[in-house]
């Protein structure tokens, strides 16, 4: 019997195992998913918690509860992956041999890698909401918030949904509005990039967002360290931004034992090829989710199109036949911009987030690059997806490749 093993139990890697544990023969294969608790967290849900609309309930289930039976869940920190015994070892000394391994690991936010972020006022006046923990803890901050000056800031790219900066920022400005004290709080968007987002048509249209808001932007910001002190952020051209409440995204990395085992690039992504999601250096590994390098969002609608096109690689290669499937950088986001309203957005490595329909051509009835209340409701409605559908493994009516159909060049 062979084995697959399978290291992490967030999203991609219960995706994959609930489908690959239906197209692998019983006989024939095991798998094994690797993680260091039972606790699976619905990340997207972090965003909401600050302004009270999410609980810890809403947004943490067990993660062995969303994996199928005939798979095997092992809890333990892993240590490192033996590519050359094809062992995985854990902390604990244990040992999981693979036949094919993927690296599901996902990207946690660092913020011991900035100078000063983790000093006295961490999570005084210093906050994350990647984490729940840091959701749960702006959530009082923000209750006690009376005014000043709001900072949201991202140390730099890639991070896990990259538009969730933008989105606290646009919940955040309604929020002080439906609170009264807007005219009490400057609000100011930090970012290393050179507009609102990454790509142009975008960026154009979201950077327009923050500026009828009255929010400021500050581009081209390289922190270099946080003065807690002072309560300022200082980047490395001697720039200084002053706050009175920081709301930061720190550095994303991957897993540590990425780097242990030689698998990584300098941030603890493996690299992989962009389209079958092999790794580049071993045959028999492949990254999948957030913990690769592809140069796309690290999302989870890009984790689930990816799946889907690597599942079927998979079982070709393992056959011993050449993967057919090619991954496109699929990805597919709801933006929050307040008031009961969202953006939609659907793009891949080569196409730039366009105006538009989406799934279906003048009908939608989502709009892309548009501010409606229907997309609002589509981003509550993922939750009820997310656990019910998509962890599950179970079909999903959307093609994993993007389609420019309903799309235009240009807005109207």
């Amino acid at each position: 019997m062979k084995t697959l093993v399978i290291l992490g139990g967030g999203t991609a890697g219960t995706m994959i195992a609930n489908k690959l544990r239906h197209r692998l023969p019983r006989r024939d294969w095991s798998i094994t998913v690797v993680d260091r608790d039972d606790v699976h967290h619905y990340q997207p849900g972090y965003l909401f918690v600050p302004f009270g609309d999410y609980t810890r309930d809403q947004v943490v289930r067990s993660r062995h509860a969303f994996l199928p039976d005939g798979v095997d869940f092992v809890i333990g920190a892993v240590d490192l992956v033996d590519t050359e015994a094809d062992v995985v070892r854990l902390e604990d000394g244990r040992t999981l041999p693979y036949d094919q391994l993927v690296i599901a690991s996902g990207t946690t936010p660092r913020p011991d890698q900035t100078p000063g972020l983790l000093g006295s006022e961490w999570r005084r006046s210093i906050f994350d909401f990647y984490t729940l923990e840091g959701a749960e803890a702006l959530a009082k901050a923000l209750a006690a918030f009376d005014g000043g000056r709001l900072v949201v800031h991202i140390t730099e790219t890639p991070i896990k949904c990259p538009v969730a900066p933008l989105e606290f920022t646009f919940l955040a400005e309604a929020w002080l509005r439906k609170h009264g004290l807007r005219d009490r709080v400057e609000l100011v968007y930090v970012t290393p990039l050179d507009g609102a987002f990454t790509k142009p048509v975008a960026s154009a249209h979201l950077g327009g967002m923050l500026e009828e808001r009255k929010v400021h932007v500050e581009t081209d910001f390289m922190v270099e360290h946080v003065d807690p002190e002072r309560k300022v952020l200082v980047s490395y051209d001697d720039r200084e931004i002053p706050f009175d409440l920081l709301v930061t995204v720190p550095l994303n990395m991957g897993a540590d034992f990425v780097a242990r085992s030689g698998l990584g690039d300098e941030l603890n992504y493996v690299p992989v090829d962009n389209h079958t999601l092999l790794s580049k250096s071993h045959d028999n590994i492949f990254a999948v989710g957030d913990a690769s390098d592809i140069p796309a969002s690290k999302a989870g609608s890009v984790a689930h199109f990816a799946v889907e096109i690597f599942v079927d690689n998979f079982l070709q290669h393992i056959a011993g036949q050449s993967m057919t499937g090619s991954f496109d950088g699929h990805a597919n986001c709801f933006v929050e911009s307040g008031d009961d309203k969202a953006l939609l957005i659907d793009f891949n490595y080569d196409t730039e987030p366009l105006p538009g329909k989406y799934p279906l051509p003048v009908i939608g009835p989502m709009d892309l690059l548009k501010e409606t209340r229907t997309n609002h409701l589509g981003k509550l409605a993922f939750r009820w997806i997310y656990w019910n559908v998509l962890l599950p493994g179970r079909p999903v009516p959307l093609p994993a490749h993007m389609s420019m159909a309903g799309k235009h060049p240009k807005e109207d």
